[in-house]
């Protein structure tokens, strides 16, 4: 098989990959649209509990009230279907890594996700009940509050998305110590760097209050700390399994290995 031929197979394999993983989106999706508006009703929870009695959200636009019930179940069915999804880029990954490579990258996909989740509940169930209480008793008592829906589905997913990266940070630090980026010394000598960072990310990511800013720089701290916790411990685990360091191939070796990869993608696409 020559390069041309090897490319022209990955790419479908790829498109393969990608097709299950919408599918699976999809199936999901179609699952809990009888429920959008419960769906979205849950997402609305933190900040309808903070509204004056009788009070709703409003929704300016014309088609408003359908488009975003239903952003919010695609939301969810992508959550959903995560692990369908994970599983497919694993599965194309995989043939072509080294063993030990399989052994670090199946943890990393797993922990990349739950932090992530993580990261998201936290956001959902204690950040935004102390945001938003913040703010009910900030407001002056003759103003009374009617978010937007679409605004408020945009602030929510800016706020997913920033907690959900900043859970993050512990794996970013294993990779950067395990793949020799940085020492874990450096590290340490960067911490206030770090802190000072922190603060400042947390100042652009989310609103101008000074609740929401410290629940997302202090976390982002106190998780780069058990980054370099987690990053010791590997650190010492991979030098007892391998005697100090990982060995590079021979030639041999590694046409071997190559021989190895090719013959498992074509048993794979040869098993579908």
């Amino acid at each position: 098989m020559d390069a041309q031929e090897s490319f022209i197979t990955h790419l479908i394999e790829l498109r393969d990959r990608l097709l299950k993983s919408i599918t699976a989106i999809l199936a999901v999706f179609l699952c809990l649209m009888p429920w959008a508006g419960d769906v979205y009703d849950l997402l609305a929870m933190p900040m309808i509990a903070t509204l004056p009695a009788g009070t709703k959200m409003i929704a300016t636009g014309v088609i408003t009230p359908f488009m975003v019930p239903i952003k919010v179940t695609l939301m969810a069915a992508f959550v959903g279907a995560l692990p369908v999804v994970l599983y497919q880029a694993w599965a194309f990954v995989a043939p072509g890594l080294y063993a030990h490579e399989k052994k670090f990258a199946l943890p990393l996909v797993v922990g990349t996700t739950v932090l992530f989740i993580a990261g998201i509940a936290f956001c959902y169930f204690f950040v935004f009940n102390t945001v938003f209480k913040f703010i009910a008793n900030f407001a002056p008592s003759s103003i009374t509050p009617a978010p937007d829906i679409e605004q408020y589905l945009s602030f929510v997913m800016t706020m997913f998305l920033a907690f959900g990266i900043t859970f993050e940070v512990p794996v970013i630090v294993i990779l950067l110590v395990r793949f020799g980026v940085v020492s874990i010394e450096k590290l340490v000598e960067s911490r206030p760097y770090v802190i000072v960072g922190a603060f400042i990310v947390a100042a652009v990511v989310t609103p101008p209050d000074v609740v929401s800013q410290f629940m997302l720089a202090m976390p982002m701290w106190l998780l780069f700390e058990l980054g370099i916790v987690l990053a010791r411990l590997i650190g010492k685990r991979v030098s007892t399994d391998d005697d100090g360091a990982h060995r590079p191939l021979d030639e041999r070796a590694m046409n071997t290995e190559l021989d190895r990869a090719e013959v498992e993608s074509a048993v794979n696409r040869e098993s579908k």
